[in-house]
């Protein structure tokens, strides 16, 4: 794992709150629904594959939105959302393994459980269909992805850069997505996954993950070879918070039908 001292200090503060969480009590066994049959499902359908984010906040937002989860999901599912995404870090999200347990217990589609997991015992606090291992903030991944996958759990590997994907492959990642976002500095460039993605082997479920708030930036990471898009913020649109979510995954969901908006 890279030193602490390399990361902005927001993250620096996300990674001592979530070293300071304990597991849950035993551990958990999930039957999980596919995330690789979801995307293919909204690819029959004519949608863009897109996994939404429940982000209630985070540091680089701009400002909150305090909406019920289980409203916001089965809005994002209704303006035709793949997946689901929900937040559990509770400090700097306003996240909770509560809240994604309502989400999957009302919608049909898979349910990715957006946390700072570094060691084992983390990922036995709540059932999901798939859990995010951070390859930059771990140091056993190959570990943790077979701890995931006994306990049922889909482990998307999050990598940044070519050297991380490496990483992930030998650790033996079937799905993985590549962060725009530089942890560093909390800086967002699209070209991240366009210099990555050549290098992800073929049977791998490969998700372009932040920065994307428009249709053609959907354009832009799927001829980049994205099967799958992580949107957040765009979703949620922190910015005015009462903005329709439903809405808000359509224009992203039919960037590839509608391809005459550039905005």
């Amino acid at each position: 794992m890279d030193s602490d001292t390399e990361l902005a200090p927001a993250v620096r503060s996300i990674l001592e709150a979530a070293r300071g969480r304990s597991g849950g009590e035993g551990v958990v066994d999930v039957d999980a629904r596919s995330l690789p049959d979801a995307l293919a499902a909204a690819e029959a359908d004519g949608r863009v594959p897109v996994i939404a984010e429940v982000k209630p906040t985070s540091p680089t937002a701009e400002g909150t939105r305090a909406d019920d989860p289980v409203e916001l999901a089965q809005a994002m599912v209704a303006g035709g959302a793949a997946a689901i995404s929900v937040l559990t870090e509770p400090t700097h999200f306003d996240g909770s393994p509560e809240a994604l347990t309502r989400v999957r217990e009302a919608v049909d589609v898979p349910v990715l459980r957006k946390d700072f997991v570094l060691e084992e015992d983390g990922m036995d606090v709540v059932e999901a269909d798939l859990l995010l291992l951070i390859a930059r903030f771990v140091d056993d991944l190959e570990g943790l992805v077979a701890a995931a996958r006994e306990r049922g759990f889909q482990p998307l590997v999050e990598v940044h850069d070519r050297a991380e994907l490496e990483r992930a492959i030998d650790a033996g990642a079937e799905i993985v997505g590549v962060n725009n976002r530089d942890l560093a500095r909390l800086e967002v460039e699209l070209e991240t996954f366009e210099s990555v993605a050549p290098e992800v082997p073929d049977d791998v479920t490969l998700i372009a993950e932040s920065g994307i708030s428009s249709p053609a930036d959907v354009r832009r990471m799927r001829e980049a070879g994205a099967d799958a898009l992580l949107v957040g913020s765009a979703i949620m649109d922190h910015g005015t918070g009462d903005s329709d979510v439903t809405e808000n995954t359509r224009r992203l969901t039919r960037a590839e039908s509608t391809a005459g908006d550039s905005t």
